[in-house]
């Protein structure tokens, strides 16, 4: 990973904030905060399988990075799917290493314990897709 890693500074950042329903807060903050994603990028091709929720997940790569964006119907569902993406966005090693690591960055945050069970295979769902689209770019 890179010498300065920010996936780690922004859980890092969360944790900051001891209650999980304040955390929990600030994550969709920061989804509001965010553009969502426009009608040409909310089309089947870019639509995550499996979730309860409408969710939709799109990688733009360069040669060196990805950057994944996301977008949901659900408030709630979209502020967990923008800090997945943020989460496993960056050079494109780091971000398959990520994935590849099996880490969960809801779980490291203490915000997926009160979800339910099939939100929470939704999420997965949005995992699997990152993981497709971080393996289909080139190295």
């Amino acid at each position: 990973m890179s010498e300065f890693d920010p996936a780690h500074s922004l859980i890092n950042d969360l944790l900051l904030i001891e209650d999980p329903q304040e955390r929990l807060g600030a994550v969709l903050d920061r989804a509001r905060r965010r553009p969502a994603l426009g009608n040409t990028d909310r089309n089947e091709r870019n639509r995550v399988q499996g979730c309860q929720s409408q969710v939709w997940i799109k990688g733009t790569s360069t040669t060196k990075s990805i950057q994944f964006a996301g977008d949901s119907d659900s408030p709630l569902v979209r502020g967990l799917v923008v800090l997945l993406c943020d989460y496993f966005s960056g050079e494109i090693a780091d971000s398959r290493a990520r994935l590849e690591s099996g880490i969960d960055p809801l779980e490291s945050l203490g915000l997926s314990q009160n979800l339910s069970s099939t939100r929470r295979l939704g999420l997965q769902a949005v995992r699997i897709r990152l993981k497709q689209l971080a393996s289909a770019t080139p190295n």
